[in-house]
Formats: C-alpha cells, structure tokens, sequence
C-alpha cells in the first residue's frame, strides 16, 4: 500500500508538473582529457622535473656537461610539443618517457654521486658521461625526426586522399586509360 501511494505520488507530480525530461536532456559531465592528454601531460611534468633537477646540480656539473644536458632538455621540449600537436607512435612515448624519466636522469645521478674529483671536467667519468649524453642526444634528434616525419607523411597520404577523392568523373576516366 505504501509502494502504491509512492509511485502515485511520482505520477501524480509528473502529470500535474512539468513534463519529464528526456533521456537525453539529462546532463552528462563533459567528456575529461584522454588518456594520451593525461600521458602527454605527464610526460611534461616529468620533464619539468627533470629540468630542475639538472639547474639544481648546475654547479656541480662541469660546465661542458650541464650545457649538454641543457640541450638534450631543449630537444625533449621539443618532441614533447610536436607530438601533443600531431601525435607519435606508442614506440615513440616509450622512449620518450625512458628518456626522461631514466636514461638522462640515472646516469646524471650516478655521475653526482661520484667524488669531486672524479667530476673534473679531465676526469675520465666526465669523459665518459659526456659520450653517454651525446649518444642520448643523437637519439633524441633522431625521434624529432621521426616524430616530424611522421606527420609530414601523414599529411601527403592525406593530400594523396583529398586528390583521389575530389578528382572529377572525367579525370578518373582519362587516367584510367579509357
């Protein structure tokens, strides 16, 4: 009896009020960021840190390895901005985030670690970490490159796409050979 007069009750109310909205009048919340923006923007914070991680042992460094590091920082950057505007394989935010979560900061730390000494700018450590950065630099040039080609292949199978889509009836015929 008690049900009864509760779903009455809604029934009345629905008759006598506004009508019911519709299924899809109902706000939903806006769709949050994907999984590649959260990645993405990962990636950049941890690159963020990276940076300051770096600044933050500038004095420790010798001045030929902090201005390597330095760089390889600017080419990160860079990846980082082309990829959140035209993407890059899953391969390529692998290593990307290797890179900068592990390959640059692990061997920095290990350097550190060593005494001043073996941190002189003739000390072989020196000589050594500084060969690792350029092998990591040469790399991370590489994946620019990749990452910029791959959008420029992107846009001339698009283009490729666009012209044998909007090629006139008559063309296809002519270039058919009939």
């Amino acid at each position: 009896m008690a049900f009864e007069r509760f779903m009455s009750a809604f029934g009345r109310r629905r008759d006598q009020g506004a009508p019911a909205a519709p299924p899809d009048a109902i706000d939903t919340p806006p769709p949050g960021p994907s999984e590649t923006e959260l990645e993405d923007a990962r990636t950049a914070r941890a690159l963020d840190g990276l940076r300051d991680e770096v600044r933050a042992a500038g004095r420790d460094l010798p001045t030929p390895i902090s201005s390597r590091l330095r760089q390889i920082d600017d080419r990160l950057r860079e990846i980082v901005a082309a990829i959140a505007d035209q993407g890059a394989s899953t391969e390529q935010r692998v290593l990307l985030a290797a890179m900068i979560g592990d390959y640059v900061p692990t061997p920095m730390r290990a350097y550190l670690a060593l005494d001043d000494a073996d941190r002189a700018e003739d000390a072989a450590a020196t000589t050594a970490f500084g060969e690792q950065l350029g092998i990591l630099e040469a790399t991370v040039r590489d994946m620019l490159g990749q990452v910029r080609s791959g959008a420029i292949a992107e846009l001339s199978t698009y283009g490729r796409f666009l012209a044998d889509k909007f090629q006139g009836p008559d063309d296809a015929l002519v270039l058919g050979g009939r």
